[in-house]
């Protein structure tokens, strides 16, 4: 894929609001893979970073003392008010926004296509994402610890993916569809049945 992030990104909201028209009332609060979240309140984060930039998140940080997770959380509750039909609409009028917070633009793939997922398994939806996004943010995440830990997870692996031409690391192998590799590698451990090889215990002990 090219350097340009956005287009993929853009398709993944789309695709995804589209999937979400059919959710029931109910279904909202299923949990999502994001850990302590339901279905509406990751949508709302997706759209909290859709709708933020780096001085406003500056700003928020502070607002926060600097404690992400409770500057998180309070994005999340104003994106949730009105119930999960507003949350909905809220997340259609930022589909092609090019805003976010500071940080590796990859991560803003990442978090689209990871959270899409997050939200997608809990309510049995298949979506087949860009594998060449999917090896990509596999591949950032992989390579440093500061957002999920990704490297540690995945060090001394051979990851490998079974429907793409795409691997990664050394040592025992863990080998699966790419999508279940990447969100191996983000923690979500529901992945972990999809894949095989004497890596796989491994990683599931991490």
């Amino acid at each position: 894929m090219t350097d340009d992030i956005w287009p993929v990104v853009h398709a993944e909201r789309r695709a995804l609001a589209t999937d979400l028209a059919f959710v029931t009332p109910e279904q909202w609060n299923t949990p999502s893979l994001s850990a302590g979240r339901t279905v509406q309140e990751t949508l709302a984060h997706l759209v909290a970073t859709a709708r933020m930039t780096p001085p406003r998140f500056l700003v928020k940080m502070a607002a926060a003392g600097f404690r992400f997770h409770r500057m998180s959380d309070k994005e999340v509750a104003v994106e949730c008010a009105g119930g999960p039909a507003a949350t909905l609409e809220r997340f259609r009028a930022v589909e092609n926004a090019t805003s976010s917070p500071p940080g590796p633009r990859l991560s803003w793939l990442g978090e689209t296509i990871v959270h899409a997922e997050d939200i997608r398994r809990p309510l049995g939806f298949v979506h087949e994402y860009p594998l060449d996004a999917v090896t990509r943010v596999t591949d950032f995440y992989g390579s440093s610890n500061v957002l999920i830990g990704g490297k540690d997870r995945i060090a001394g692996l051979t990851l490998r993916a079974t429907d793409a031409d795409w691997s990664r690391g050394s040592g025992p192998l863990v080998e699966g569809p790419a999508m279940a590799l990447l969100m191996a590698t983000a923690g979500r451990p529901q992945a972990l049945d999809e894949l095989r090889g004497p890596g796989v215990e491994t990683l599931r002990a991490r």
